[in-house]
């Protein structure tokens, strides 16, 4: 059943949309990211143009990271205090990268940014992940079990805040600056920043893993609807059509991942995370490396 997109100006298979936003609901509820990083370059891959997928995708985002954060709270695994600290600097982040998102629009660069990112982000992330991961399983097998670190230089900076929940007393800088830089991302790539929260959360600031996925979906929630609300008054690229057929795939997705993550370890959950980035990197490398089938596109002036 094709159905028209009005603002990415192409006609696309309602069913193959709804699939792929339960697809990513579903990664949503397990690893604790928004999904974008994986969602954004498949709407590339369908036909749907960069800065429309960009700012549509951040808008579903909202509607599978809340789904999840609600199963999240049921178990009490949201730090509710950390998740405001990260939103502050994720809010000031959004706002920086749709000015620069703009900047570059005007410049006719915004697809080639957007794709370079992705491969930069994507590669660095997935690739220490799925090393750590690794070891983590390896040191599991022998019976040594897994520490996190609980000093480190980020113990020493000041402004510091008690995170019950957490169980961490540190300061507040690193996770202002975690949340400004994944504001950042949200709004030049379309992405909750997962990917790179989750991470930063566990090995970066020593949160426990269990705690770290509903924290993030708790942030994502609104840098992306803030992200999305950006992008619809100064550029006009979220597609409403395209934005509730990955909704709607989306909120069920979400609910189902959660119930398949909570049976899993952390360890598992972290390759398989890692696994999928490399292999979206891997993909976007090879697009922007092989010659394309069309080298010329033609299309009107002020379009997409």
């Amino acid at each position: 059943m094709q159905i028209y997109l009005p603002i990415a100006e192409v006609s696309v298979n309602a069913f193959l949309l709804l699939g792929l936003g339960g697809m990513v609901g579903i990664l949503s509820g397990m690893f604790g990211v928004g999904g974008g990083f994986l969602m954004t370059p498949l709407l590339f891959f369908i036909g749907i143009p960069p800065a429309v997928a960009v700012a549509t995708e951040a808008n579903q985002i909202v509607a599978s990271s809340f789904s999840g954060v609600l199963a999240h709270l049921k178990r009490k695994t949201v730090d509710l205090r950390m998740g405001c600290v990260l939103l502050i600097g994720g809010l000031v982040g959004a706002a920086l990268g749709v000015v620069l998102f703009n900047y570059l629009k005007a410049l006719g660069q915004v697809d080639l940014l957007v794709k370079l990112c992705y491969v930069l982000f994507l590669g660095v992330i997935g690739g220490l992940m799925f090393v750590e991961s690794l070891n983590a399983i390896r040191k599991t097998k022998r019976g040594v079990a897994p520490t996190r670190k609980k000093h480190n230089w980020i113990h020493k900076l000041p402004f510091k805040m008690r995170f019950r929940v957490s169980g961490l007393y540190i300061s507040v800088i690193p996770p202002l600056l975690v949340g400004l830089l994944v504001g950042i991302l949200a709004a030049i790539m379309g992405v909750g920043g997962g990917f790179i929260m989750v991470p930063a959360m566990i090995y970066l600031l020593g949160m426990p893993t269990k705690v770290v996925v509903g924290t993030s979906l708790f942030q994502i929630i609104f840098v992306t609807a803030f992200t999305t609300m950006l992008h619809a008054t100064t550029n006009f690229t979220v597609d409403i059509v395209l934005a509730v057929l990955l909704l709607i795939g989306g909120v069920v997705g979400a609910q189902i991942g959660t119930r398949i993550g909570v049976k899993m370890k952390a360890e598992q959950l972290r390759i398989l995370l890692a696994v999928m980035v490399l292999a979206v990197c891997g993909k976007l490398a090879f697009d922007l490396l092989v010659t394309p089938s069309e080298l010329y596109n033609v299309a009107a002036a002020g379009g997409h």
